[in-house]
């Protein structure tokens, strides 16, 4: 199982939301090179990056941060955040981003997705599914929807999306556990035909634990890595043991 220490960026810093809340901002770290280096001398290989702002905007905002940290770190970088046309994903890729992620747009414009999966190939896109109460949130988790979180796993599914990423929003940021039941209903729908990350709520290794027992391709680790809940590198060694 793959582990992906995080860092969000708003206004230019390494921060965490509650909830997802804009409101919530919390700096966590004050350089985000540092940071990065920091998660691969713990033995990272990836790393999970939201542009903030860019999720609020609909638009890239913080690009020279991730691309700095694709050239002067040798971590895989997973991005999501403002990502609206074929043409950011291109140039995302273009410029050293291992894989890009869909959020809202899996939603509104299914179409993008499947031609960025057509064009760019699976290992390159994953869909991030954020819900509350099983329905999914978009636009930076602003704007709710009527629409169930396995339905739309499917649904990218049948477009050749092979990598999911499931945040209970309700969850993130709150260093309360993961949502195991949530996880499981996901996995058992379409774990056979996907890889599916845990987010949000990750606090100890017990969740973890959890995750790997699940068989689950990996979890994102943010709040409880900058709050010294989670020893990164204790996680990284459980989750490679075979």
């Amino acid at each position: 199982m793959i582990i992906f220490p995080a860092i969000d960026i708003k206004d230019g810093n390494c921060v965490r939301l509650f909830r997802g809340d804009f409101n919530t901002v919390e700096k966590v770290a004050s350089d985000y090179l540092e940071t990065a280096k920091g998660f691969e001398d713990a033995g990272a290989e990836w790393i999970h990056m939201v542009d903030l702002d860019g999720a609020k905007e609909g638009r890239p905002v913080n690009t020279k941060i991730y691309t700095d940290v694709a050239e002067k770190t040798n971590l895989k970088v997973e991005l999501g955040g403002g990502i609206r046309n074929i043409e950011t994903i291109e140039e995302y890729l273009n410029m050293g981003i291992s894989r890009v992620i869909l959020g809202s747009v899996a939603l509104k414009n299914p179409k993008l997705v499947s031609d960025a999966v057509e064009k760019f190939g699976s290992e390159k896109i994953a869909v991030g599914i954020d819900a509350v109460n099983k329905m999914v949130a978009a636009e930076g988790w602003l704007e709710a929807t009527d629409v169930n979180y396995i339905d739309l796993a499917n649904q990218m599914i049948n477009v050749g999306v092979k990598y999911f990423i499931f945040t209970d929003i309700s969850k993130d940021g709150t260093l309360s556990g993961v949502n195991a039941e949530q996880l499981e209903e996901l996995n058992n729908a379409v774990g056979d035909r996907a890889f599916i990350t845990a987010s949000g709520g990750v606090h100890t290794m017990d969740d973890i634990i959890i995750c790997k027992e699940m068989g689950l391709y990996a979890a994102i680790c943010g709040k409880s890595i900058y709050k010294g809940t989670l020893s990164l590198r204790e996680a990284i060694e459980y989750a490679n043991v075979e």
